[in-house]
């Protein structure tokens, strides 16, 4: 029984990780949009490939850690209160093509 009990958990956890992960586009046009539609700050642009290459090099988890910690002009955690790793990894890939 408790073994059942822990296996249901662990699924109910994977499975709302994934269930609550926002839709990039819809993350961008709540919180990103303001700063990366027109390049605020230096701030890549939504699209600009060239732009956003160099930061992609450095990796996915990497772009994540800046935007939660912040930098430059960005606050911490961008304008995104409530945005999980995941999230912030799905509106990168959107304003990153």
């Amino acid at each position: 029984m408790k073994k059942l009990l822990t296996m249901t958990a662990v699924a109910a956890l994977t499975l709302s990780a994934n269930v609550f992960a926002q839709d990039g586009e819809a993350i961008y046009n709540k919180a990103c949009q303001v700063c990366h539609s027109m390049g605020v700050a230096g701030a890549p642009k939504v699209h600009d490939a060239a732009a956003w290459a160099p930061r992609l090099a450095k990796g996915l988890d990497a772009l994540v850690g800046s935007v939660k910690s912040g930098l430059n002009a960005m606050p911490p955690g961008g304008m995104c209160t409530d945005c999980t790793d995941d999230d912030y990894k799905n509106a990168i890939q959107f304003m990153s093509k």
